[in-house]
């Protein structure tokens, strides 16, 4: 494939679509970024970079190629050869949420013509792309897929804040409508990572994605659960965990937390086991009860909190606390479905001075009445309590673990006498 000719459209432009934007733009396409975030796109054209994946100045060298530019407007499409999709699909009331790619395909369509390819990157059920965006694009432009347009989808595998697997070196599902499809998909991907991974059918890329965040969600649970009762137990889960994955076989080891957040373990998982119940009508009970033990972390964290603070005679209304990060994993800034938020959220309603230190996250994503801070000394030792939420890397543990007079661990960081860990 030339890339000198060819046009590329990415529809959503945050964790997942600026990043490909970028490696785009470096692999020789002309790259144009579509997000109806206003500020959003405002942001990106004067190299203003909020993803932290991506640094201000390899979005500014992206700028100064003249390959790349972010637009609101969908009429700057036209005339695309690619086409990749990567917009949210959230959880509305336990049922999954596709509005925004019915939205992203009815515009889309409008430019799709004989010999161009479309791509869904956003975690959705099996079938999604067969059976919902295909339709979409056919009865809007009168075309066929794939015997007039080529139609495929990619599983995304953005992991925010780490260093090491990137877009590029990271392995990439890819998987088309028919052969054509696949091969006009896995030629896209090709020129922008090390090594795709080819599979029969769009319906078997949708589900390895939700069977990659699956097997974590379960994994992550049991080890929550685990932690509640080893407590209890007087075994020390941490220690046992590391014990563990000292085994070079039959065992990877998860960490426990105060639950699950962002936009893939507390959604991607359900939208599996909804699928399964309402075209087979069973429940997937695995997913159920991961969901139920997750969920109920939030729950736990601030429970255990409450003891904590009852054997030092302190009640948590009138309290002042300290939240250590409120992203829902460290060095990003996405608090979305943060465990975090939950805590910082119940204790405020149980009447505590609530603080936080979130060095990532943008004001307007942290939740009302919480008061944001710099962590100090001062600001550690002021605290009736310091709960470590999201271990940012950026946050001094050691002085927070030194400081505290009453230290709730919930990622293991922190060592001392005052120093309680989940």
């Amino acid at each position: 494939m030339d890339t000198d000719s060819q046009k590329v459209v990415l529809v959503g432009q945050g964790y997942v679509g600026l990043p490909l934007a970028m490696a785009a733009v470096e692999a020789g396409y002309d790259v144009v970024g579509i997000d109806l975030d206003a500020t959003r796109v405002k942001k990106l054209n004067a190299g203003d970079s909020f993803v932290e994946d991506i640094s201000s100045e390899r979005l500014a060298a992206a700028l100064e190629t003249g390959r790349y530019r972010a637009s609101w407007d969908y009429a700057a499409a036209a005339g695309f050869d690619v086409c990749v999709i990567t917009v949210p699909t959230p959880l509305r009331e336990g049922i999954p949420d596709l509005s925004f790619i019915e939205e992203s395909g009815r515009a889309i369509a409008e430019h799709v013509r004989a010999g161009c390819t479309v791509i869904l990157e956003s975690t959705t059920y099996p079938g999604t792309t067969d059976e919902l965006l295909r339709p979409i694009i056919e009865e809007r432009t009168g075309l066929r897929a794939p015997e007039d347009f080529y139609l495929g989808y990619s599983p995304e595998r953005i992991d925010p804040g780490n260093p090491t697997w990137r877009l590029e070196n990271t392995p990439k599902v890819v998987s088309g409508l028919d052969k054509a499809s696949l091969e006009r998909v896995q030629a896209f991907y090709g020129r922008l990572v090390e090594r795709t991974v080819p599979v029969a059918n769009t319906r078997t890329a949708e589900l390895t994605k939700l069977l990659e965040n699956t097997f974590r969600h379960v994994n992550i649970a049991l080890v929550n659960e685990l932690a509640i009762f080893a407590g209890q137990l007087g075994v020390d889960v941490w220690e046992a965990i590391d014990a563990a994955a000292s085994k070079p076989f039959g065992f990877m080891p998860f960490r426990p937390g105060p639950g699950v957040g962002g936009h893939c373990l507390p959604i991607d998982p359900s939208y599996l086991s909804w699928q399964v119940k309402r075209t087979l009508g069973h429940n997937f009970r695995f997913i159920e009860l991961a969901n139920d033990v997750n969920d109920r972390m939030p729950e736990h964290v601030v429970q255990r909190l409450i003891a904590g603070l009852n054997t030092r005679r302190k009640p948590v209304n009138g309290s002042r606390m300290l939240l250590l990060g409120l992203a829902y994993k460290k060095n990003v800034g996405d608090c979305r479905e943060s465990p975090a938020i939950h805590v910082a959220e119940a204790l405020r309603k149980l009447g505590a001075d609530v603080r936080a230190v979130e060095p990532y996250a943008e004001a307007t994503h942290l939740p009302a009445g919480v008061t944001v801070v710099d962590l100090t000394a001062e600001e550690v030792a002021a605290a009736d309590a310091v709960m470590v939420l999201t271990d940012h890397d950026v946050f001094d543990f050691e002085m927070v673990g030194a400081s505290g007079t009453y230290v709730f661990d919930a990622r293991n960081r922190c060592s001392g006498a005052n120093v309680e860990r989940l």
